[in-house]
């Protein structure tokens, strides 16, 4: 695909301006060689892929941005509007186009491409197609950048990032998918804002599925540092239980309710893929709810399985998962929500 890229060959007969326009100085030395370049790429050019694009550039998170996507002039198009407003951003570099090669070496590749439904369309028949796109995604990604990490965000995203994992050949670390990460984030604002609080002083997770199984961890949500329930309890405040099952309704509803109103998300999955994708390219060590590989973890067995759970992300990827403490009914729920998603995989034959 043609690119729209700065060039200093502008004078007359292409004389190069900057030789002119920049005088060099004596005994300098070429530019060290361990100075990091970070490099992302985003497949899929829709909504959340470019709303994901978006906050990427606005958070200075790379320095060289790739966009690919089957559809050459919608991608163009997306390529130099973002190249227009390059004034009011820090500098990054911009690529765009339908060959994979322009993913080389990639310190990270968020894959947001996915089939839309068909009306009257199974589940099922969805997912068989989506795992049909990702043969022609994640093999060309992991060959021209086979150091990168792999962050999912298609969705259903746990059995995708099980399928990019089986595609790629890349180890379980290194191999991530965006999961309850977004989940957590409307979980801990719907909490803050029945309590009256800053989301930011509220510690809450959504784990499991990406979708109707999830799991709530009441049992470790704290406000500022203080466990919520064990305080309750302690100060024989009473609490329905039912209130917290209709906050957690509210969380599983909530992309639903966005859909039906405007149509997708993006915003919000924008900030989030962000959110990951600052704690690994720059080895922060957060702690956030992703989807890994999950096996033999809390219990969980059957087979091998994605779905999130919290997890330490650094530049390594996943750098390990938390032990945090679940209730029984917390347990149980939470092989119940693995169970959902081998009984998809099972049908997909990988």
């Amino acid at each position: 695909m043609q690119k729209s890229e700065s060039t200093s060959s502008l004078g007359p007969g292409g004389l190069d301006l900057s030789e002119a326009f920049f005088k060099p100085i004596h005994r300098a030395a070429p530019p060290s060689p361990t100075k990091r370049h970070t490099k992302i790429s985003v497949i899929g050019a829709g909504n959340v892929g470019m709303a994901i694009a978006q906050t990427i550039l606005t958070q200075d998170l790379a320095d060289e941005l790739v966009l690919v996507d089957a559809k050459p002039d919608k991608l163009r198009g997306e390529m130099l509007d973002l190249q227009h407003a390059a004034a009011f951003l820090p500098r990054t570099k911009i690529h765009a186009s339908v060959d994979y090669a322009v993913t080389a070496g990639s310190d990270l590749c968020i894959v947001t491409a996915g089939a839309r439904q068909i009306p009257g369309e199974s589940r099922l028949n969805l997912l068989q197609r989506n795992v049909a796109l990702f043969r022609n995604i994640i093999p060309p990604l992991a060959r021209y950048s086979p150091d990168t990490i792999l962050l999912i965000v298609s969705n259903p995203v746990d059995v995708l990032t099980y399928v990019s994992w089986k595609l790629s050949g890349f180890p379980s670390n290194r191999v991530i998918g965006s999961g309850t990460n977004l989940d957590s984030s409307r979980f801990r604002f719907l909490i803050a804002d029945h309590l009256d609080v800053n989301a930011q002083d509220v510690q809450a997770y959504i784990i499991g599925e990406h979708g109707d199984s999830s799991v709530a961890l009441w049992s470790s949500i704290s406000v500022g540092g203080v466990p919520v329930l064990s305080f309750l309890e302690r100060q024989q405040i009473p609490y329905e239980k039912q209130t917290l099952e209709n906050i957690h309704k509210q969380v599983i509803g909530s992309a639903y309710e966005v859909i039906s109103l405007k149509g997708y998300t993006s915003w919000a999955i924008g900030y989030s893929a962000a959110n990951l994708a600052r704690s690994i390219l720059r080895d922060q060590r957060k702690i956030h709810p992703v989807t890994v590989l999950a096996t033999g973890l809390y219990g969980i067995d059957g087979g091998e399985v994605f779905l999130s759970l919290p997890a330490q992300l650094g530049r390594g990827g996943v750098l390990g998962v938390t032990n945090v403490h679940l209730s029984d009914e917390e347990g149980q729920r939470l092989r119940d929500s693995a169970n959902t998603i081998l009984e998809v995989q099972s049908q997909l034959g990988i």
